[in-house]
This record gives C-alpha cells, structure tokens and sequence, in this order.
C-alpha cells in the first residue's frame, strides 16, 4: 500500500548555540509540536564558526510545519534575536509521510 505524500515546509534556523533554549521557547509559543536541533560548524559573511569553544559554537534548528506556522515562527525570531545575534533562516518544499504529525 503506498502512502501518498503531503506538501509543508522545513524551516531551518542556524544560530548561536546560546540562543538554543530561547528558540525552543519560541516556537513552542508559536505552535510547533515538534524540533530537530543539531550541532554546526561553518562559515559565512560574519566569519568563522568552528565551535572550538563555547562561545563560537552554532546549532542548526528544524522544524517540520505548515507555511502560516513557519511564518509566524520566522517573523517571532527575527523580531526578537535578529539585531543582536547572528541568524541564518530558510525554507524549504517537504514531502512528509503521517502528515497529522506536523500541523
């Protein structure tokens, strides 16, 4: 039995690692139902980040929703971490199976 596809978006929050525990906050008061955080290391226009010590460190922050959602969680970070912490975000077309697991 195939099981079809159903269209949302993955939103994709890359930060400082010290904003970890108010990003969770946020998209909880959003919404979201569920995240992915890893652990990142790269390089852009505000230099490098290697994470070989804390205070460098990055995460990148995933969620699986909606566009209304990922708007709402888009607009509530940049307003309130944008001009004082460094914050790449984008999103991207997904196909998700059990789609009554990512409202």
């Amino acid at each position: 039995m195939d099981t079809p596809w159903h269209a949302r978006k993955l939103l994709t929050i890359i930060a400082e690692s010290s904003l970890e525990r108010s990003l969770i906050a946020e998209v909880r008061a959003a919404g979201v139902s569920g995240y992915t955080i890893a652990e990142v290391r790269g390089g852009g226009a505000g230099g490098e980040r290697a994470g070989d010590w804390e205070g460098e460190r990055s995460i990148e922050f995933r969620v699986i929703c909606d566009q209304a959602l990922a708007d709402r969680v888009a607009d509530r970070v940049m307003r309130r971490y944008a001009a004082n912490y460094a914050l790449v975000l984008y999103l991207t077309d997904v196909g998700v199976r059990r789609a009554e697991r990512f409202p």
